[in-house]
This record gives structure tokens, C-alpha cells and sequence, in this order.
């Protein structure tokens, strides 16, 4: 059996992980226009779903990007409805534009401005699209809802878990840490079974247009693909150059505005040093960026805020595992963890742990939530 078979079984370290299994027939799958959305509808068509497709359209705020009436692009609403009539399943569209522009779009440019690296998809998830998708399929009379997030559900002592996807270079399980009870008891995860290779294919086989869609590796809201650009053009005026230091103070140079920089960065700081030296700070109360060399980056532990926990309560387990980036791996830690605060202590020192990044925890396969970092320990 493969490690792919193998983290299919049925039974997973005494949890059912027979994360899809039919509970209703009536499910509202969310598609935006990718390949993983697309999947994700034919997959509980054919296996006897009744299922119809919603398009959230986010893009009716000012200088929101154009994606309308572009075909063969990741979030577009027309690839979107290609998709609906090819899968022959009745699609749906609904405006959150105003919602999408407060929480995420906002958000984000005033956590760059104050200084903070934020996570926007993963705020994304947890204010609009799970909550929203959920109101709307309850007020459409759907039971269920589902999306194209490789991750897998698991029911385990009456509560429902959040878990990794089998595609270990794909799992989103990250994003997903501001999920709850209320949602995961009503979500569908279809694709979360299969690597992203089997997902094209399958793409491929049954001839759907987003088969030749590439995957967009950009902040939808960002398709240009540089958020400098996008800050100057929001919030230019409210970005000030400023002092590049060292870890003791010393002035070393300026900065075109902390914005711009982000914790773990080598280039791009126009120092002439023959050392190398890396952004370990942004100090926004001074408007300084503090550099130094790579240890400087390494720290014991952190602590998150604003934290969610997909139980509905905080983890009692003490050893558990951690990410602090989306493509990092998780680390063994002690965590100490109340409703909104949680304190992390690795098991060893990790580089670059950035305030306004996810801390995302997990036991094992299970993703237990997570919280917002506010600040790493020395």
C-alpha cells in the first residue's frame, strides 16, 4: 500500500477519517474559477450529490481588478459559469464585494502600514467566505457546502476535525485554522483525497475548460503580482522613509518605508556592508527597520492573539505541533493556549517568525486552530 493509500484508509490513529461521507444529498459547492473549485463539483456530481455551484463576485469595489469576462483565468466569473454549464449543474452568483473590501482589502493594507506582515487568505476564510457560504447555503435551503481546499474532514468523540490533505506539497489546512464547529459539521472537502497531479488529470479526462487554467500564485486582489506597487498606489501617502539600523541602534542607511520589508529579507536593503544582514524587525514606533546578521533571525518561541479553535475550545495537550508559515514545517512545541492568547515554545529555534503571520496548531493530522502572532520570544 502506498503513502497515499495509506492516508486514504478509513481509520487514521483512531479517528474516521471517512471525511466525505454522504451525511445529505443537497450541497452548495463554491467555485471560483480554478481547477481544485471545478474538481471539487464534478466529484460530488458523480457521486450523487445534488449539487449546485455559487461564484462569490468580490470585485465592485474601487480599483477592485477587472476578472469579469475574462475566460481561462483563476477567479473569474466567467470561467466559472463555463464550468457550471459543462458539469450541467445550475450556478449561482452572489456580490461580497463591500465585505471582501472592509475585511480583507483594508485590513491588509493597514497592517502593512502599521508594520505587519499579514496573511489575507487566511483572514479571508475566516471572516468571509466559510461564514458567508454557510449563511447563504442555509438561506438556499442547502444542507451542506463545499469548496476546493485540500484538506480532509474526520469525526473523532462527537466533534468534527479539520485535516491535513493527503498532497503534502498542497495542503491548505493553514488557511483553514479560523474554521469552527459550525462550519466544518457542514463541509465538504472533496479534493482533499488527492495530490494536485490527480486533480488536473482528472481535469483533463472529463474535458473542463479550467484544465488549462494555471494556478494563480498571487494575492487575487494583487494579480499584478508586486504588493509594493499596490501599497503605493493605496497608501503611498501614508508610508514614510525612514532609519536603517542595526540590532544596537546604529544607523546604517534608510529605508524606502517599513512596508516594503519583511522579516527574513537579504535584498533589495541597498546597504553597502561586505556582511550579510537580514531584516529581523520592523519597529514601527520609530519607524526604523532593524537588520542584523542571520542568528538574529532564530527565536524560541512566539506569542499569537485573536486565536480560533476548531473544537470550540483550547487545546489541554501541551506537546504539540506548530507551522508559522504556510510552506514551513511544523515544529514540536509546548503550548500553552487560553480562548485568545497562545504562548509557543519550540522545540528547537525557529528563523523568521513574523508578527501578523498565522501560527497555525496542530496534533498530528489535526489542524486545532491557531491565532494571529503578535510577537516571537527571544
Amino acid at each position: 500500500m502506498s503513502g497515499t493509500e495509506k492516508r486514504r484508509a478509513d481509520n487514521f490513529g483512531g479517528i474516521d477519517c471517512r471525511s466525505n461521507k454522504k451525511k445529505s444529498n443537497k450541497v452548495l459547492v463554491a467555485i471560483s474559477g480554478g481547477v481544485d473549485s471545478s474538481v471539487a463539483a464534478l466529484l460530488l456530481k458523480q457521486r450523487g450529490y445534488d449539487a449546485e455551484t455559487l461564484t462569490f463576485w468580490l470585485w465592485n469595489y474601487p480599483n477592485s481588478p477587472e476578472y469579469r469576462g475574462k475566460e481561462n483565468a483563476c477567479c473569474s466569473l466567467s470561467t466559472a459559469e463555463i464550468v457550471a454549464d459543462q458539469l450541467d449543474l445550475p450556478h449561482h452568483e452572489v456580490d461580497l464585494s463591500s465585505e471582501f473590501e472592509t475585511e480583507v482589502v483594508e485590513h491588509t493594507i493597514e497592517q502593512y502600514v502599521q508594520g505587519v506582515t499579514p496573511n489575507p487568505c487566511a483572514r479571508c476564510n475566516r471572516l468571509v467566505r466559510f461564514e458567508l457560504l454557510r449563511n447563504q447555503a442555509e438561506k438556499m435551503g442547502f444542507s451542506s457546502i463545499a469548496t476546493g481546499h485540500y484538506v480532509r474532514t474526520a469525526e473523532q468523540d462527537g466533534l468534527k476535525y479539520l485535516l491535513k490533505g493527503v498532497d503534502e506539497n498542497k495542503d491548505q489546512s493553514y488557511f483553514l485554522y479560523g474554521l469552527g464547529q459550525e462550519e466544518l459539521e457542514k463541509a465538504i472537502f472533496p479534493v482533499g483525497d488527492y495530490t494536485k497531479e490527480e486533480i488536473y488529470d482528472i481535469a483533463e479526462e472529463e474535458d473542463l475548460v479550467t484544465a488549462e487554467v494555471e494556478e494563480s500564485q498571487d494575492l487575487c486582489f494583487v494579480p499584478e503580482g508586486d504588493y509594493r506597487d499596490f501599497l503605493k498606489r493605496e497608501a503611498g501617502d501614508r508610508i514614510d522613509p525612514g532609519e536603517i539600523v542595526d540590532v544596537e541602534g546604529n544607523r546604517l542607511g534608510e529605508h524606502e518605508g517599513l512596508p516594503f520589508y519583511t522579516v527574513g529579507q537579504r535584498r533589495g536593503l541597498g546597504l553597502e556592508n561586505n556582511q550579510a544582514l537580514y531584516v529581523v524587525d520592523l519597529n514601527y514606533q520609530n519607524n526604523r527597520l532593524v537588520v542584523g546578521p542571520e542568528e538574529e533571525l532564530y527565536s524560541s518561541g512566539l506569542i499569537a492573539v485573536d486565536c480560533n479553535w476548531t473544537t470550540g475550545s483550547p487545546p489541554k495537550k501541551a506537546n504539540l505541533e506548530v507551522r508559522i508559515r504556510y510552506r514551513a514545517t511544523t515544529v514540536r512545541s509546548r503550548v500553552e493556549a487560553t480562548d485568545d492568547r497562545v504562548k509557543v515554545e519550540f522545540s528547537e529555534p525557529q528563523k523568521s517568525v513574523s508578527p501578523g503571520q498565522i501560527a497555525a496548531i496542530y496534533d498530528g493530522e489535526k489542524l486545532l486552530g491557531g491565532g494571529v502572532i503578535d510577537r516571537k520570544l527571544s
